[in-house]
């Protein structure tokens, strides 16, 4: 695990990605590392490239040359179902598993063991988690033996977690049953822009905003938790995206009533009729999930059609 923390940054590599099916190359392009190591591609694909009619993971494939020679990789790429209505943004740290690595270097220095010792399979799940993840996400399509499995609702992570643990996050998820979808991380330094407060918010609020600006037809649920800042980060885009918010889903884990920024925030969304669930038990969550449409018995047009014109209950009644 500590493993993951003593990356090595390479600046001005070039990487090419490749996306093809059979015979037919549907993407060919290069990009080049950053400073930070990273490359980035934002790139429309071929009219021809039309999306699958079930979820699905597409692969691709990535090469480079180091000083050892040349280098191949391969790149899963989440591919929404032409037919999707509802997605889900979710996210990681204390709503799933309790990282123990956020909010600052107090809380990095009390859980160091979990931090670098722990491996996936010694970590927890919050209580209910699967089973509720189990029913946002609808059955699950299987690809070809060593491709990932596809939620019928797909799914994206956002978290303020490093990047240098993509893998360990990937790995605890397969093993919970969870599922599986893009995650979209940070870049970790020590300094105070990434142990700031307010550096968590604005991660969270550019990386929801990138992935409601790139569906722009699909409407989503959100799931997180009253510890990092999501609620404020949830009511933003449903400022900033009107509509596009099918549901919010809100775990209490601070025993601390919501602050000012967290009161504002709860009435934007109250004023915009979202339906919202607040509770500390995903077991309760359930039988709010079910009541606006999201369980995964209910089809696509159901769900639309229920959040559009339910209500946002109040603590008790979610339960």
């Amino acid at each position: 695990m500590l493993s993951q923390f003593a990356s090595r940054e390479v600046e001005g590599v070039e990487v090419r990605l490749v996306l093809e099916h059979g015979d037919t190359v549907h993407l060919d392009t290069r990009g080049t590392s950053d400073k930070e190591g990273f490359v980035h591609f934002d790139l429309e694909l071929d009219a021809k490239a039309d999306l699958p009619q079930s979820t699905a993971w597409e692969s691709a494939r990535v090469e480079w040359l180091n000083a050892e020679g040349p280098q191949q990789a391969d790149a899963s790429i989440l591919a929404p179902a032409a037919s999707s209505d509802i997605a889900i943004i979710s996210d990681i740290d204390d709503t799933i598993i309790e990282s123990g690595i956020t909010g600052g270097l107090r809380n990095v220095a009390r859980n160091w063991k979990r931090v670098v010792a722990q491996m996936p399979s010694e970590r927890h799940t919050v209580p209910g988690a699967p089973e509720f993840y189990g029913n946002l996400s609808g059955p699950r399509h299987h690809l070809p033996e060593g491709a990932l499995p596809a939620s019928k609702r797909p799914f994206f992570y956002v978290s303020s977690s490093p990047w240098n643990i993509f893998s360990y996050l990937l790995t605890f998820k397969q093993i919970n049953n969870l599922p599986v979808g893009p995650m979209m991380l940070r870049d970790w330094g020590l300094n105070a822009q990434t142990f700031g407060h307010s550096s968590h918010g604005a991660h969270k609020d550019l990386a929801i905003a990138s992935i409601l600006g790139m569906y722009p037809d699909m409407r989503f649920a959100l799931v997180g938790d009253d510890t990092q800042g999501d609620l404020p980060a949830f009511a933003k885009a449903v400022a900033d995206f009107p509509g596009q918010v099918a549901a919010i889903f809100l775990r209490r884990a601070a025993d601390e009533p919501f602050d000012s920024d967290e009161q504002d925030a709860k009435a934007i969304i109250e004023e915009a009729d979202v339906p919202l669930w607040l509770g500390d038990d995903y077991s309760k969550g359930k039988a709010f999930l079910s009541s606006i449409g999201l369980a995964h018995e209910s089809d696509a047009e159901e769900v639309v059609q229920t959040v559009s014109g339910a209500k946002e209950p109040s603590t008790a009644s979610a339960e």
